[in-house]
């Protein structure tokens, strides 16, 4: 076995780790989300967080103030930042966990068509194929007319469309923007929101449920580290498709603490939308077939503004490489 494919399985198995991890701190949203409204839950994770960003900011050697230098790009990414936080949060409290990641699953196809408009790429007659099957499955684990959709369901579509639409800005301005800004504004703006919110929807919460608060922001962050170290072990196109082990995390999370046994269309609906991302992938990655990558290069599982992003790291390790690292680093990325 030669370094490449060792690297590779290396960045593989940190990534499930990191999925897993990312899987558990779902999981105590989800349990946090049967005692207190979302905007709690956000407001205190998002507080807990700002020690975690304050450490990265201290790391941070760029030089600059923290004013966008695209005020409406960085606007949109905010507000989809924080709609995308309370929805993802929202669903999981009410949702089967494996329903949710089978919707969430629908962000990178979201990808793919906003990067047309946004960053004016080009798609092909098979990524659209891919595309049009990869939401027929977002239907049949919706099941329109045979159950009725709840808030959840909505929330949940609301949280792609919020995470795709983040992750495209962050392509579009992320080469100007500093990683505190893009950082910063999505967590604050957050906080200032919940914040507003909070009075009228605030509990009183236990010791033990501020440690779980706790959790969620350490969980995240330290999620964040290990897809960082999988993306400098493995090659972008064996390292994003892990993405998808999260719903077997899910299902086996769902029946050990919930009593949530995926059923049989949620499956069949989850097997054809990663199949479709799984495509989707493989069109960007194999040498020839395309030059625009815009679900390859989108490395942070979802945006929500709460812990530290884990775009803003990989752009904050990226930008700290040598010249050298830094041309060889995107090489690997197109392979």
């Amino acid at each position: 076995m030669n370094d490449s494919a060792r690297s590779n399985i290396k960045g593989a198995l940190l990534a499930l780790l990191a999925f897993g991890i990312f899987a558990t701190h779902d999981v105590v949203v989800k349990v946090l989300g049967g005692f207190y409204a979302p905007f709690q839950i956000i407001f205190f994770s998002v507080l807990f967080s700002f020690p975690l960003a304050t450490l990265m900011l201290m790391r941070d050697a760029t030089s600059g103030n923290l004013r966008p230098v695209h005020p409406w790009w960085t606007a949109l990414r905010t507000l989809a930042s924080v709609l995308t936080g309370f929805s993802a949060f929202y669903a999981f409290s009410t949702l089967p966990l494996a329903q949710t990641y089978a919707i969430l699953f629908a962000s990178p196809m979201l990808i793919t068509i906003l990067s047309i408009p946004v960053l004016g790429e080009k798609v092909g007659v098979h990524r659209w194929a891919a595309i049009i099957v990869g939401l027929m499955g977002v239907f049949v684990v919706l099941r329109p007319g045979s159950e009725p959709l709840s808030l959840g369901h909505f929330a949940a579509m609301t949280a792609a469309v919020g995470s795709a639409t983040a992750s495209v800005v962050v392509r579009k301005i992320g080469r100007d923007e500093r990683s505190a800004v893009l950082m910063l504004y999505p967590m604050v703006s957050n906080f200032v929101v919940m914040a507003c919110i909070l009075p009228f929807v605030y509990r009183p919460m236990p010791l033990e449920h501020l440690g779980l608060i706790g959790m969620i922001s350490a969980l995240g962050f330290t999620a964040g580290l290990i897809t960082i170290a999988a993306y400098r072990a493995g090659d972008a196109a064996i390292v994003a498709p892990m993405q998808y082990s999260q719903i077997l995390w899910a299902a086996g999370f769902g029946v050990l603490f919930f009593d949530e046994v995926p059923d049989n269309l949620t499956l069949v609906g989850a097997t054809i939308i990663i199949a479709s991302g799984m495509y989707i992938v493989l069109r960007e990655t194999i040498g020839g077939v395309s030059r625009n990558t815009p679900v390859l290069e989108n490395r942070s599982p979802r945006e929500t503004g709460s812990p530290p992003r884990i775009a803003a790291l990989l752009r904050e390790r990226a930008n700290m490489m040598p010249p050298g690292y830094q041309a060889l680093a995107k090489r690997r990325t197109k392979q």
